[in-house]
């Protein structure tokens, strides 16, 4: 409730002339505005009355236009729980007459915005900017400021993790070529939505893909130095989190070869992944406690998606240790237990059998012995007539590099017993 001093003085004002009514509602703002209430809630009641006062008056639809823009003007520098009780009052007054205030409603809902995203209240925020008529015909509204609204509900909608909201908003940008020519003529636009992207691609743990849009920001050169290494950062660890596989394993190349991922505290995982090393439990932790909420959330078999991202490895891993393993080996390998519905055994199975079907592994699975074979030498079928003598080949290659590199490392420690040695 308003004032009873205010209460007094908006009475006063309307009994005076339509002459002097309109100094007379201005002469009452500046005072509104210029020694507010200790209070903030007195201070949004005294604002309410106030609006609800002009707005039943007899004044001109132009005077109550200037005299709105004047109060939401001033809402700008007031606490939060004051932006949002009055900015949220003002669309709810003008709702029913829109059509001739949507440019006082659109800074309204500014205002209503800023207020929520102080309190941290995102989608509310998201849907007060989504009340904004971006397409007006009675305002002119620029292409880029119809984006940069849209950027904005869509990273709203993210920060509450509300990732069909968001994509939802995304897709207004994605299907405008206008906002397409926009984001091409600015820059900065173009990364506020690529990393909108990566983001719902990430929540969707669509991860490779939102892997390769993170390191896209990371490269451009007009984003924010530390904004880049987040980027980067973000790329690695969705990286990982990717189903293990051929496209998986690029992906990882490609991030493992960019000296700049040293750098980053995710090197030492990214490095054990690209070698195709057996990940530890100590690892995994230390990197599960890097991680968003939503990436360390459940999946549908009750397992997290780093834990099936890493049970993947390291199955990956052994079929580079082991020609053929048994299933039980195999579980106590990848930490793996008995369930009430299935052994350890039968779960390693399951895992190895998705990976064959699904391309991302080779090989087969003898179900009566309980053994897993795994194609030793990629590209050479496992019961191919030239089997073994491709594997033998494959054997002795590697021995060779394994026996060159061994030269090549002494040569570099040892040059003077190295010169020694050489024919002249």
């Amino acid at each position: 409730m308003a004032s009873p001093e205010l209460t007094a003085m908006l009475e006063s004002v309307a009994d005076a002339t339509s002459a002097d009514k309109a100094n007379a509602y201005n002469h009452l703002l500046e005072k509104l505005t210029t020694t507010p209430p200790v209070s903030a809630e007195q201070h949004a009641e005294n604002l309410i009355a106030y609006i609800d006062a002009v707005l039943s008056s007899s004044l001109g639809i132009i005077v109550i236009r200037n005299i709105l823009a004047t109060v939401i003007k001033s809402l700008s520098s007031v606490p939060p729980e004051v932006k949002v009780k009055v900015g949220k009052h003002v669309v709810d007054a003008l709702d029913s007459q829109l059509a001739s205030y949507e440019e006082q409603d659109a800074a309204a809902r500014e205002i209503l915005a800023q207020g929520y995203e102080a309190e941290e209240d995102y989608s509310e925020a998201a849907k007060a900017l989504q009340g904004i008529n971006l397409d007006s015909t009675q305002r002119q509204v620029s292409d880029r400021s119809k984006v940069e609204t849209w950027i904005r509900v869509v990273r709203y909608f993210l920060e509450d993790d509300d990732t069909v909201s968001a994509e939802s908003a995304l897709n207004k940008i994605k299907n405008s070529a206008a906002a397409a020519q926009e984001m091409k003529d600015a820059p900065e636009l173009r990364i506020l939505y690529q990393l909108s992207q990566a983001r719902i691609q990430d929540s969707r743990r669509d991860f490779l893909n939102a892997s390769a849009e993170y390191l896209t920001v990371s490269f451009n050169t007009m984003a924010d130095e530390e904004d880049r290494k987040r980027a980067l950062s973000a790329a690695i660890k969705t990286a990982i989190l990717a189903p293990a596989g051929p496209q998986r394993s690029r992906t990882l190349a490609n991030l493992y070869k960019d000296e700049r991922s040293a750098e980053t505290d995710e090197y030492g995982i990214l490095e054990n992944m690209f070698l195709e090393r057996l990940l530890s439990p100590a690892d995994v932790e230390a990197f599960a406690s890097t991680l968003a909420p939503h990436q360390l959330a459940l999946t549908a078999d009750g397992s997290t998606v780093l834990s099936k991202a890493v049970i993947e490895h390291n199955l990956l891993a052994t079929s580079r240790l082991y020609e053929n393993i048994t299933t039980a080996t195999l579980a106590e390998i990848l930490g793996l237990k008995d369930g009430k519905d299935d052994t350890a055994a039968e779960k390693a199975e399951d895992y190895a059998a998705r990976m064959f079907e699904q391309g991302r592994l080779k090989g087969e699975i003898d179900q009566i012995a309980g053994v897993i074979v795994f194609e030793a030498v990629p590209g050479v079928e496992l019961h191919g007539p030239t089997r073994y003598l491709r594997q033998w080949d494959h054997n002795i290659q590697g021995l060779v590099e394994d026996v060159e590199r061994c030269a090549a490392g002494l040569s570099e420690t040892f040059t003077e017993l190295t010169a020694e040695q050489m024919v002249h």
